[in-house]
C-alpha cells in the first residue's frame, strides 16, 4: 500500500506535501501526509473516525492551517482559493430564506446583480431536481431535499473544486443512493474536481474515479486505489461482480488501517 501518486498530466488541482496537523493538547491528527489530486478527478476519502478526513478538507479549503507542510490549489499556494465550494454534513440553510434565495446566497455575497443571481440559482436548482420546490422554505423540505439545496448552493458559483464532507451521511439508504446517482451525473457533466469524505464503502466505490483510505490517527494514507468501474454507471452497477470486488479492496484497506 502506497502514498497517492499523480494521475494524468499537468499540475495537480490539489497538492498537499508533508502535511502535519497537531491540535491543542498535543493531539496529532495528520502526520507527513502527501496527496495529489488531478483536475477533474472524483476522489473519495475513507478512514476510521478521527483519522483526519475532515481536517484534510478544511486544510484544502483554507479553513485550517497545517503545523508544517504545504497546501497548493492549482499552481498557486494557498491562500488563493478561488473557485472552491464546500458542502458540509449539515445543509446549514437559512430558515427565513426560501430555496431559491438560499441557493443564490453565494452570488449575493459576491456582489452579483439580483437578476443574474436568480437566473443562476434557478438553473442550479433545476440541475438537482428541485425546480418545483424553489419557493419552499427549509421547514417544508425533507432531509434529502435540504441536501440537494445545499448542493445547488455549492454548484451555483460553478466551482472548479468541490469539497464534500459526508454530505449524505444522515440520510436513509435509498435517499443516499438516489443523491449519489444525481451527484455522479452532475460530476460527469461538469467535470469539476471533487474531494468527497465518506464512511460508506459502497458510496465511495459508486462515486469515485479514485479512492484513498486513511489509517487511524495520526492519519496516513494506506491505500491509493484507481477505480476499475466503467465510467458510465447507474443503480445497476451495484450488483455487478466488479463493484463487489472494488468494495472488498477498500474494506480490506480499512481493516488494515484501523488495526
Amino acid at each position: 500500500m502506497t502514498e497517492p501518486v499523480q494521475i494524468g498530466g499537468g499540475a495537480p488541482a490539489v497538492s498537499l506535501r508533508g502535511i502535519t496537523r497537531r491540535f491543542e493538547g498535543g493531539v496529532l491528527t495528520l502526520e507527513n501526509l502527501n496527496l495529489s489530486v488531478q483536475a477533474g478527478e472524483f476522489l473519495a476519502i475513507l478512514g476510521p473516525s478521527g483519522c483526519g478526513k475532515s481536517t484534510l478538507l478544511r486544510l484544502v479549503a483554507g479553513l485550517d492551517h497545517p503545523n508544517s507542510g504545504e497546501v497548493h490549489v492549482g499552481s498557486r499556494e494557498m491562500p488563493s482559493r478561488g473557485g472552491i465550494a464546500y458542502v458540509f454534513q449539515d445543509p446549514h440553510l437559512m430558515p427565513w430564506r426560501n430555496v431559491i434565495d438560499n441557493v443564490a446566497l453565494p452570488l449575493e455575497l459576491r456582489g452579483e446583480s439580483k437578476s443574474r443571481r436568480r437566473e443562476s440559482a434557478k438553473a442550479a436548482i433545476e440541475k438537482v431536481g428541485l425546480a418545483d420546490a424553489s419557493r419552499r422554505y427549509p421547514n417544508q423540505l425533507s432531509g434529502g431535499m435540504k441536501m440537494r439545496v445545499s448542493l445547488a448552493r455549492a454548484l451555483v458559483t460553478e466551482p472548479e473544486l468541490l469539497l464534500m464532507d459526508e454530505p449524505f451521511g444522515s440520510l436513509d439508504e435509498l435517499t443516499r443512493q438516489m443523491l449519489d446517482e444525481q451527484l455522479y451525473a452532475l460530476w460527469q457533466e461538469r467535470r469539476m474536481t471533487v474531494l468527497f469524505v465518506t464512511h460508506t464503502v459502497h458510496e465511495a466505490v459508486f462515486l469515485s474515479s479514485r479512492a484513498i483510505v486513511m489509517s487511524r490517527r495520526p492519519g496516513r494514507i494506506v491505500l491509493n486505489h484507481q477505480s476499475d468501474l466503467p465510467e458510465m454507471r447507474g443503480a445497476w452497477i451495484r450488483t455487478e461482480p466488479v463493484f463487489m470486488q472494488e468494495c472488498r479492496v477498500l474494506y480490506k484497506a480499512l481493516e488494515w488501517g484501523s488495526a
